[in-house]
Protein backbone atom coordinates (compact mmCIF):
# COMPACT_ATOMS: atom_id res chain seq x y z
CA UNK A 1 0.00 0.00 0.00
CA UNK A 2 1.47 2.97 -1.43
CA UNK A 3 0.94 6.41 1.01
CA UNK A 4 -1.67 9.31 -0.08
CA UNK A 5 -0.51 12.49 -2.59
CA UNK A 6 -1.79 14.15 0.83
CA UNK A 7 0.37 12.32 3.36
CA UNK A 8 3.55 14.24 5.35
CA UNK A 9 6.38 13.52 4.93
CA UNK A 10 8.73 11.63 7.74
CA UNK A 11 10.21 14.15 10.12
CA UNK A 12 13.67 14.77 9.09
CA UNK A 13 15.65 15.21 12.18
CA UNK A 14 19.03 15.26 10.78
CA UNK A 15 18.06 18.74 8.78
CA UNK A 16 16.13 20.03 11.82
CA UNK A 17 18.73 19.96 13.99
CA UNK A 18 21.06 21.23 11.10
CA UNK A 19 18.46 24.30 10.84
CA UNK A 20 19.11 24.87 14.51
CA UNK A 21 22.70 24.51 14.36
CA UNK A 22 23.11 21.03 15.72
CA UNK A 23 22.24 18.82 18.28
CA UNK A 24 23.55 20.63 21.87
CA UNK A 25 21.66 18.38 24.13
CA UNK A 26 24.74 16.41 25.86
CA UNK A 27 23.33 13.30 28.58
CA UNK A 28 24.93 10.34 28.98
CA UNK A 29 22.17 8.41 30.06
CA UNK A 30 19.84 9.65 27.28
CA UNK A 31 23.33 8.95 24.66
CA UNK A 32 23.06 5.51 26.34
CA UNK A 33 19.72 4.57 25.63
CA UNK A 34 20.36 6.18 21.84
CA UNK A 35 23.15 3.46 20.86
CA UNK A 36 20.90 0.55 22.34
CA UNK A 37 18.20 1.63 20.60
CA UNK A 38 19.89 2.27 17.07
CA UNK A 39 22.91 -0.30 17.58
CA UNK A 40 20.90 -3.35 19.14
CA UNK A 41 17.05 -2.66 19.21
CA UNK A 42 17.16 -1.78 14.82
CA UNK A 43 19.21 -5.12 14.39
CA UNK A 44 16.02 -7.23 16.27
CA UNK A 45 13.59 -5.54 13.47
CA UNK A 46 13.80 -8.50 11.73
CA UNK A 47 13.20 -12.58 11.88
CA UNK A 48 12.53 -16.20 10.57
CA UNK A 49 8.41 -16.90 10.85
CA UNK A 50 7.02 -19.98 11.87
CA UNK A 51 6.58 -22.28 8.85
CA UNK A 52 3.32 -23.47 10.80
CA UNK A 53 0.20 -21.10 10.65
CA UNK A 54 -1.66 -20.87 13.32
CA UNK A 55 -5.33 -20.79 12.39
CA UNK A 56 -7.84 -18.56 14.33
CA UNK A 57 -11.57 -18.95 14.24
CA UNK A 58 -12.17 -15.47 13.87
CA UNK A 59 -10.68 -11.60 13.79
CA UNK A 60 -11.77 -11.23 17.65
CA UNK A 61 -9.78 -14.39 18.52
CA UNK A 62 -7.12 -13.28 16.91
CA UNK A 63 -6.68 -9.43 18.04
CA UNK A 64 -7.97 -10.48 21.34
CA UNK A 65 -4.63 -13.13 22.06
CA UNK A 66 -2.42 -10.38 20.22
CA UNK A 67 -3.54 -7.76 22.86
CA UNK A 68 -3.32 -10.52 25.83
CA UNK A 69 0.33 -10.51 24.91
CA UNK A 70 0.57 -7.00 24.38
CA UNK A 71 -0.26 -5.96 27.70
CA UNK A 72 2.06 -9.03 28.87
CA UNK A 73 5.25 -7.68 26.84
CA UNK A 74 5.02 -4.14 28.53
CA UNK A 75 2.34 -2.50 26.59
CA UNK A 76 0.07 0.16 29.13
CA UNK A 77 -2.68 0.31 26.05
CA UNK A 78 -3.31 -1.44 22.80
CA UNK A 79 -5.39 -1.06 20.21
CA UNK A 80 -5.85 -2.25 16.47
CA UNK A 81 -7.08 -0.67 13.57
CA UNK A 82 -6.79 -0.84 9.57
CA UNK A 83 -4.38 0.96 7.73
CA UNK A 84 -5.33 3.23 5.29
CA UNK A 85 -3.03 5.08 2.69
CA UNK A 86 -3.26 8.28 5.46
CA UNK A 87 -1.35 6.36 8.14
CA UNK A 88 1.73 6.24 5.85
CA UNK A 89 4.15 8.90 5.45
CA UNK A 90 4.79 10.55 1.45
CA UNK A 91 7.14 8.49 -0.19
CA UNK A 92 6.72 5.45 2.37
CA UNK A 93 4.87 1.79 1.18
CA UNK A 94 3.48 -0.58 4.01
CA UNK A 95 2.91 -4.34 3.19
CA UNK A 96 0.75 -5.12 5.28
CA UNK A 97 -3.05 -4.65 6.15
CA UNK A 98 -3.64 -3.59 10.14
CA UNK A 99 -1.50 -1.83 12.70
CA UNK A 100 -1.18 -3.40 16.04
CA UNK A 101 -0.82 0.26 18.83
CA UNK A 102 0.72 0.15 21.55
CA UNK A 103 1.41 2.75 24.10
CA UNK A 104 3.51 2.84 27.50
CA UNK A 105 3.39 5.47 30.23
CA UNK A 106 6.05 7.85 31.79
CA UNK A 107 6.35 8.08 35.49
CA UNK A 108 4.65 11.28 36.32
CA UNK A 109 7.77 11.77 38.79
CA UNK A 110 10.31 12.71 36.54
CA UNK A 111 7.92 15.56 35.14
CA UNK A 112 8.33 17.50 38.07
CA UNK A 113 10.59 19.99 36.72
CA UNK A 114 10.79 20.53 32.74
CA UNK A 115 12.58 20.83 30.68
CA UNK A 116 15.31 18.97 32.40
CA UNK A 117 17.43 16.19 32.90
CA UNK A 118 15.21 14.42 34.19
CA UNK A 119 12.40 14.73 31.92
CA UNK A 120 14.98 13.93 28.68
CA UNK A 121 16.26 10.88 30.37
CA UNK A 122 12.14 9.45 31.03
CA UNK A 123 11.35 10.17 27.13
CA UNK A 124 14.19 8.12 25.51
CA UNK A 125 13.92 5.51 28.26
CA UNK A 126 10.45 5.01 27.42
CA UNK A 127 11.51 4.80 23.80
CA UNK A 128 14.16 2.17 24.23
CA UNK A 129 11.40 0.09 26.94
CA UNK A 130 8.26 0.31 24.41
CA UNK A 131 11.16 -0.62 21.70
CA UNK A 132 11.24 -3.86 23.55
CA UNK A 133 7.72 -4.52 23.45
CA UNK A 134 6.84 -3.92 19.75
CA UNK A 135 9.72 -6.31 19.37
CA UNK A 136 8.65 -9.03 21.24
CA UNK A 137 5.36 -8.44 19.79
CA UNK A 138 6.85 -8.68 16.39
CA UNK A 139 8.27 -12.11 17.47
CA UNK A 140 5.46 -13.62 18.65
CA UNK A 141 3.55 -12.80 15.60
CA UNK A 142 6.10 -14.40 13.75
CA UNK A 143 6.22 -17.27 16.11
CA UNK A 144 2.70 -17.86 14.54
CA UNK A 145 3.60 -18.14 11.11
CA UNK A 146 2.67 -14.46 10.20
CA UNK A 147 5.02 -11.89 8.46
CA UNK A 148 4.87 -8.84 10.12
CA UNK A 149 7.25 -5.40 10.15
CA UNK A 150 7.80 -3.09 13.29
CA UNK A 151 6.92 0.96 13.29
CA UNK A 152 9.53 1.60 16.32
CA UNK A 153 8.48 4.58 18.22
CA UNK A 154 11.28 6.74 17.64
CA UNK A 155 13.39 6.83 14.40
CA UNK A 156 12.43 6.13 10.19
CA UNK A 157 9.14 4.75 10.54
CA UNK A 158 6.65 4.48 7.54
CA UNK A 159 3.45 4.35 9.64
CA UNK A 160 2.60 8.01 11.73
CA UNK A 161 1.47 7.11 15.20
CA UNK A 162 -0.70 9.39 16.04
CA UNK A 163 -3.42 8.97 12.97
CA UNK A 164 -3.09 4.79 14.19
CA UNK A 165 -3.27 5.39 18.16
CA UNK A 166 -6.24 7.60 17.36
CA UNK A 167 -8.11 4.80 14.55
CA UNK A 168 -7.06 2.56 17.72
CA UNK A 169 -9.29 4.22 20.14
CA UNK A 170 -6.19 5.88 22.40
CA UNK A 171 -8.26 8.69 22.68
CA UNK A 172 -7.97 12.14 21.32
CA UNK A 173 -6.14 14.92 19.29
CA UNK A 174 -4.93 17.70 21.96
CA UNK A 175 -4.10 21.12 21.26
CA UNK A 176 -0.93 20.21 21.83
CA UNK A 177 -0.62 18.15 19.17
CA UNK A 178 -0.22 15.03 21.20
CA UNK A 179 -2.94 12.42 22.07
CA UNK A 180 -5.02 12.21 25.52
CA UNK A 181 -6.03 9.20 26.55
CA UNK A 182 -9.09 9.20 28.76
CA UNK A 183 -7.64 7.53 31.26
CA UNK A 184 -3.73 7.90 30.90
CA UNK A 185 -3.89 11.61 29.71
CA UNK A 186 -0.98 12.51 27.57
CA UNK A 187 2.15 11.53 29.17
CA UNK A 188 2.99 8.47 26.78
CA UNK A 189 4.71 7.65 24.17
CA UNK A 190 3.81 5.12 21.21
CA UNK A 191 4.78 2.36 18.67
CA UNK A 192 3.07 -0.10 16.54
CA UNK A 193 3.51 -3.12 14.53
CA UNK A 194 2.10 -3.74 10.91
CA UNK A 195 0.63 -7.53 9.69
CA UNK A 196 -1.95 -8.94 8.13
CA UNK A 197 -3.50 -11.07 10.39
CA UNK A 198 -7.25 -10.57 10.03
CA UNK A 199 -8.04 -8.71 13.08
CA UNK A 200 -11.10 -7.05 14.93
CA UNK A 201 -10.85 -3.58 15.01
CA UNK A 202 -10.65 -0.79 17.35
CA UNK A 203 -13.01 2.34 17.01
CA UNK A 204 -12.19 6.00 17.69
CA UNK A 205 -13.18 7.45 20.71
CA UNK A 206 -15.23 10.75 21.45
CA UNK A 207 -15.13 11.03 24.88
CA UNK A 208 -15.70 15.29 25.32
CA UNK A 209 -11.36 15.59 25.35
CA UNK A 210 -11.72 18.02 21.91
CA UNK A 211 -14.52 19.75 23.67
CA UNK A 212 -12.42 20.46 26.54
CA UNK A 213 -9.08 21.44 24.91
CA UNK A 214 -11.23 24.07 23.05
CA UNK A 215 -12.08 25.72 27.01
CA UNK A 216 -8.50 24.64 28.48
CA UNK A 217 -5.31 26.87 27.71
CA UNK A 218 -2.91 25.10 30.15
CA UNK A 219 -0.60 24.24 27.46
CA UNK A 220 -1.17 27.00 25.53
CA UNK A 221 0.10 28.98 28.72
CA UNK A 222 2.47 27.06 29.92
CA UNK A 223 4.25 26.60 26.61
CA UNK A 224 7.94 28.17 26.72
CA UNK A 225 8.68 28.53 22.91
CA UNK A 226 4.70 30.26 22.62
CA UNK A 227 4.65 27.78 20.02
CA UNK A 228 0.62 26.16 20.86
CA UNK A 229 -2.03 28.18 18.81
CA UNK A 230 -5.17 29.91 20.32
CA UNK A 231 -7.33 28.78 17.68
CA UNK A 232 -7.58 25.66 15.62
CA UNK A 233 -6.71 25.94 12.19
CA UNK A 234 -8.29 25.63 9.66
CA UNK A 235 -5.38 24.71 6.80
CA UNK A 236 -4.57 21.97 8.80
CA UNK A 237 -6.98 18.94 8.12
CA UNK A 238 -9.44 17.77 10.32
CA UNK A 239 -9.20 15.34 13.35
CA UNK A 240 -10.96 11.85 13.72
CA UNK A 241 -13.92 13.65 15.10
CA UNK A 242 -14.27 16.17 12.06
CA UNK A 243 -12.53 19.47 13.72
CA UNK A 244 -10.15 21.57 12.61
CA UNK A 245 -6.67 20.38 14.24
CA UNK A 246 -4.41 22.74 16.66
CA UNK A 247 -1.75 23.24 14.67
CA UNK A 248 1.47 23.67 16.50
CA UNK A 249 4.49 26.03 15.11
CA UNK A 250 7.11 23.57 14.48
CA UNK A 251 9.70 26.46 13.67
CA UNK A 252 8.97 27.84 17.20
CA UNK A 253 9.12 24.38 18.99
CA UNK A 254 11.82 22.46 17.57
CA UNK A 255 14.45 24.89 18.06
CA UNK A 256 13.48 25.00 22.25
CA UNK A 257 13.14 21.29 22.36
CA UNK A 258 17.03 20.88 20.50
CA UNK A 259 18.04 23.59 22.61
CA UNK A 260 16.53 22.38 26.10
CA UNK A 261 15.86 19.10 27.11
CA UNK A 262 13.92 17.92 24.75
CA UNK A 263 11.39 19.96 26.67
CA UNK A 264 7.98 18.12 26.53
CA UNK A 265 6.50 21.17 28.76
CA UNK A 266 2.87 20.67 27.15
CA UNK A 267 2.52 16.92 28.38
CA UNK A 268 2.72 17.42 32.05
CA UNK A 269 1.22 20.56 32.05
CA UNK A 270 -2.24 19.15 30.18
CA UNK A 271 -4.82 18.75 32.74
CA UNK A 272 -7.22 16.78 31.83
CA UNK A 273 -7.88 14.41 34.58
CA UNK A 274 -4.98 15.47 35.97
CA UNK A 275 -5.70 14.31 39.07
CA UNK A 276 -6.06 10.59 37.85
CA UNK A 277 -3.07 10.19 35.77
CA UNK A 278 -0.38 12.56 37.14
CA UNK A 279 0.19 10.70 40.05
CA UNK A 280 3.12 8.78 41.34
CA UNK A 281 1.25 5.07 42.69
CA UNK A 282 4.60 3.49 43.73
CA UNK A 283 4.91 5.52 46.71
CA UNK A 284 7.05 8.38 45.39
CA UNK A 285 6.73 12.40 46.46
CA UNK A 286 5.14 14.33 43.87
CA UNK A 287 3.83 17.83 43.08
CA UNK A 288 0.35 18.10 41.83
CA UNK A 289 1.73 20.08 38.57
CA UNK A 290 4.93 20.50 37.07
CA UNK A 291 7.22 23.50 37.80
CA UNK A 292 8.27 24.53 33.97
CA UNK A 293 11.49 26.17 33.50
CA UNK A 294 11.10 29.74 30.83
CA UNK A 295 13.79 30.22 29.64
CA UNK A 296 15.01 32.91 26.57
CA UNK A 297 13.77 31.42 23.27
CA UNK A 298 15.52 31.17 20.05
CA UNK A 299 14.81 32.71 17.30
CA UNK A 300 12.44 30.52 14.69
CA UNK A 301 14.00 28.21 12.48
CA UNK A 302 12.00 27.76 8.98
CA UNK A 303 14.98 27.10 6.54
CA UNK A 304 14.15 22.96 6.44
CA UNK A 305 13.81 22.68 2.39
CA UNK A 306 9.96 22.50 1.73
CA UNK A 307 9.84 19.45 0.65
CA UNK A 308 11.49 18.07 3.84
CA UNK A 309 8.79 19.14 6.11
CA UNK A 310 5.68 18.95 6.93
CA UNK A 311 2.83 21.93 7.00
CA UNK A 312 2.67 24.11 10.45
CA UNK A 313 1.21 27.42 10.94
CA UNK A 314 3.01 30.41 12.41
CA UNK A 315 1.79 30.76 15.37
CA UNK A 316 2.13 33.83 17.87
CA UNK A 317 4.64 34.87 15.79
CA UNK A 318 4.28 38.69 16.52
CA UNK A 319 3.40 38.29 20.79
CA UNK A 320 6.46 37.70 23.27
CA UNK A 321 6.03 34.95 25.56
CA UNK A 322 4.05 35.95 28.77
CA UNK A 323 5.77 34.22 31.96
CA UNK A 324 2.68 32.69 34.12
CA UNK A 325 2.42 34.06 37.60
CA UNK A 326 4.24 31.62 39.78
CA UNK A 327 6.47 30.37 37.25
CA UNK A 328 9.90 32.04 36.62
CA UNK A 329 13.40 31.23 34.82
CA UNK A 330 15.60 28.68 37.53
CA UNK A 331 19.03 29.12 38.57
CA UNK A 332 20.36 26.25 36.52
CA UNK A 333 21.60 23.72 38.66
CA UNK A 334 23.44 20.01 38.15
CA UNK A 335 19.22 18.78 37.27
CA UNK A 336 18.16 21.30 35.47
Amino acid sequence: MKASEKSPVNFQWNDWYEAVGGRKIQIDEVDALLNKIYNDQYLRFHGEIAEKKTAFHSPEEAAELIKIKALEFGADMVGICRIEPTDIYKGREVAHTFAIAVGQKMLWRNFQVVPSQESAIECVRVYYTLGETVIKIAEFIRSLGYDCSIEHPIGDSDLLHIPIGLKAGFGELGRHGSIIHPVHGPLFRMGSVATSIPLACDTPIDAGIADFCDKCRACRIYCPANAIPDERSKSGGKDHLGNDRYMVDTGKCFPYFANHYYCSACLPVCVYNHKEWARDFEGHATTSFPLVVFENAPLPADTVAEDKKHFYPKNNRDKPVEIPAGKHHLDKTSKI
